[in-house]
């Protein structure tokens, strides 16, 4: 698997572990879930976490690159659960944002 590709794959799967884990966490704590549902979204969380030390680059780069992706894939997140579609702005500046992602961990030095 080429770099670029494993970095994206991981972006993502952080991401997911993010947001669902976040998700699970406000279920219960904001909607009355379960606390086994909080629990297993705290247990995610801490995947979030363990996911990114897998990236070439080190931290700062690391989190500022996952930033542009953690906003595509909230919006997607949002469409997914919450039926609101992304408008052509949220288009727009989720590509400037992927865009950026690239410059910052990819850009030739």
């Amino acid at each position: 698997m080429g770099l670029v590709v494993k970095s994206f794959v991981l972006f993502v799967l952080a991401g997911l572990c993010e947001i669902g884990g976040g998700y699970l966490v406000w279920q219960w704590w904001r909607n009355g879930a379960p606390w086994l549902l909080g629990l297993l979204g705290a247990a995610i969380l801490v995947l979030y976490g363990i996911v990114p030390t897998y990236q070439p680059a080190h931290f700062g780069r690391v989190y500022a690159a996952y930033g542009g992706i953690f906003v595509v894939l909230s919006m997607l997140w949002g469409w997914a659960a919450d039926r609101i579609a992304p408008d052509r702005f949220d288009v727009l500046g989720g590509a400037m944002c992927l865009a950026g992602v690239a410059v910052i961990m990819h850009w030739p030095r």
